[in-house]
């Protein structure tokens, strides 16, 4: 297995803890049932969820006074995400989901919120949990949610549809972004914390996907779902601003992820390529496969950096959008690229269900999709080519 470099990061010992703790992990657990979850396509890996959290990785990125693991800084999430998705992107993803739950509690909640909300995610298996913001008509442009949520007394009454959620068809919790006026777009939008056996509140089958299937999607239905006041995170409008933290972080951790299915392809192929003998002569020795496979080298190695300097200045408080869409965008890209190559180098087999690479492209699309696509993360970008740490 490749190892990524680590940008002249010296490591703390707990952290090459946890990112061996996620690499034994991916490699005996994750990458064994890989090929299978893929087949089942609807069926998530619910064993693989209790195993992971009997050993702290479904909860070791949240702060420890709500009894999670502490690892709160987010280029050891990196690292780890990329041991994780090494072993199965989709898989991984699920794994780690309950911290996507948790950023709009921590960057909104009160104090009583976060001990409530968090608390359950780190106690034995946790609930699983989904945040819910894209709909039918709204995908990356998160400020026009249709979504409503009207004030009645001590209650808001909820009302729409969201699809897309991640985790949908098994989680016990959401955080829903809703609007308290859709002309106010951005200062309307606010989040609640919903139960998912609230009367009102609807789930439908899993989505049959492209690809990542160890990860579950379903659209919600809310009908006139009634929430108490004290389930509103933050205050009336704030959902918005919650939300754009939310994805800072983790548009860096999908480029984390994306990197680490990178290395997945990269080592596979380099496997293959010295194994398969054509003309006489492994390919790996042609010219033409070795300028493949150092394109590919190349490409894993730029969005590991790009990915982990974004998080060293996440952590060092001095991130913005922009840089997260760099890692994102870069890392993304690359990843789609880098599994493309490893289909055409191991030739038909690629195409075939008996190795990894058809698996792998399918997979590494999505990570162009999620959470604002490919020409979004540009858009982001655009708007500050040549300031400091963007363009330079």
């Amino acid at each position: 297995m490749s190892r990524p470099v680590t940008d002249g990061i010296d490591l703390t010992e707990e952290q090459r803890e946890f990112v061996a703790l996620a690499r034994d992990f991916a490699e005996k657990e994750i990458r064994p049932r890989s090929r299978a979850v893929d087949e089942a396509d609807t069926e998530a890996p619910l064993d693989l969820w209790e195993k992971a959290a009997e050993i702290g990785l479904t909860s070791y990125m949240l702060p420890a006074e709500y009894g999670g693991g502490g690892v709160t800084d987010l280029v050891t999430q990196c690292l780890v995400q990329e041991e994780l998705c090494y072993g199965d992107i989709g898989i991984a993803n699920f794994l780690t989901s309950s911290a996507f739950f948790a950023e709009p509690v921590l960057h909104l909640g009160s104090e009583d919120q976060k001990k409530r909300w968090i608390s359950m995610l780190t106690d034995g298996v946790p609930p699983v949990t989904s945040v819910a913001v894209t709909e039918p008509g709204v995908g990356s442009d998160s400020a026009s949610l249709q979504t409503r949520a009207v004030r009645d007394g001590d209650s808001y009454v909820l009302s729409g549809q969201k699809t897309w959620i991640s985790n949908a068809p098994l989680s016990k919790y959401f955080v829903v972004f809703a609007t308290i006026d859709p002309t106010l777009r951005s200062r309307g939008v606010t989040a609640f914390l919903v139960e998912r056996d609230r009367e009102g509140v609807t789930v439908g089958a899993p989505m049959k996907k492209y690809g990542q299937r160890g990860t579950l999607n379903a659209e919600v239905f809310l009908e006139e779902v009634r929430v108490p006041v004290e389930n509103r995170l933050g205050e009336e409008g704030q959902g918005f601003y919650g939300l754009m933290g939310t994805f800072d972080a983790s548009r860096i951790l999908i480029g984390a992820g994306a990197t680490g299915l990178s290395r997945a392809a990269l080592d596979a192929t380099i496997t293959y390529a010295q194994e398969r003998t054509q003309f006489g002569k492994p390919i790996i020795e042609h010219q033409a496969v070795a300028f493949r496979i150092a394109d590919m080298a190349a490409r894993t190695d730029v969005s590991h950096l790009v990915t982990m300097r974004a998080a060293r200045l996440f952590d060092a408080g001095k991130s913005t959008p922009e840089i997260s869409a760099v890692a994102k965008l870069t890392a993304s890209e690359n990843t789609t690229w880098v599994c493309d190559a490893a289909l055409m180098t191991h030739g038909g087999w690629g195409y075939s269900r008996e190795y990894f690479p058809e698996k792998w492209l399918r997979d590494a699309k999505l990570e162009e999709i999620e959470e604002g696509t490919s020409d979004i993360q540009r858009l982001i970008i655009s708007r500050s080519v040549g300031k400091p740490g963007v363009g330079r």
